[in-house]
């Protein structure tokens, strides 16, 4: 069937609106940042993805830059989850910086592999990618540890927090992570014509984690609010009278 590049579009175009809101407004910067970043290479593979399966002659290297752009997600995802864990941020910091170097030596053997995508297939709203083995089992052992991660942390730290804010905020990033995957991995494994398009999928269903986002910073930028008024209501009652 004729590929459609309505869903993308659309899904992307949310996805920047979000992460500009963001950037606009008040929170924890670290937190806005990464979160503004996983938002925008959400819209880049949608944007790509419409690139390779608009077979325009420049979209020769659009397949290979579809899964650089995703591959930055899990660790970026993993940032964001010990950037709002303080209570064990020294364990999920490791973690997230040791994803995101090996995310960036992936990144380095895509862009100089040309035949890390050996041909990429169009089907309605989403898309295929051939990669050749070893390459596949490589990469999908990382993109799966990096997304095991982002299920099992936000459970851990919510967990070991005593803070209300904390454990709310890493909730949100759970649900946003568990709404993108378990749906993804049904769909590839129970409708036929999905099957093998798990990376185009999975970032179709990442408009369920864009919304958890966006939701994430409303919530971040409430409780940033809150901190400034307690702080502004002690400072005059800290301060000595004339």
């Amino acid at each position: 069937m004729t590929y459609s590049p309505i869903l993308a579009i659309g899904t992307a175009m949310f996805e920047v609106t979000v992460a500009i809101w963001a950037l606009r407004g008040p929170g924890r910067k670290p937190i806005i940042r990464t979160t503004s970043a996983i938002l925008l290479l959400l819209a880049a593979y949608q944007i790509l993805e419409v690139l390779v399966c608009s077979r325009a002659p420049m979209a020769g290297f659009m397949p290979q830059m579809a899964f650089i752009v995703v591959t930055w997600l899990p660790p970026l995802g993993l940032l964001l989850i010990a950037q709002l864990s303080p209570s064990q941020s020294q364990v999920n910091y490791a973690i997230s910086y040791f994803m995101l170097a090996v995310a960036l030596s992936i990144v380095i053997w895509i862009a100089l592999d040309d035949r890390f995508v050996s041909d990429s297939v169009c089907n309605v709203v989403y898309a295929k990618y051939s990669t050749p083995m070893p390459r596949l089992q490589i990469y999908s052992w990382f993109y799966w540890l990096g997304l095991l991660g982002m299920i099992v942390l936000p459970v851990l730290g919510a967990r070991n927090s005593e803070d209300p804010d904390q454990q709310r905020l890493l909730r949100i990033v759970l649900i946003g992570s568990l709404g993108f995957i378990v749906p993804a991995v049904i769909t590839t494994h129970f409708v036929p014509p999905a099957q093998g398009a798990l990376p185009s999928i999975m970032c179709h269903f990442a408009l369920v984690l864009a919304a958890s986002l966006a939701r994430l910073i409303v919530v971040e930028r409430r409780n940033d609010e809150i901190a400034a008024a307690t702080a502004n209501v002690l400072e005059e009652i800290n301060q000595p009278e004339s």
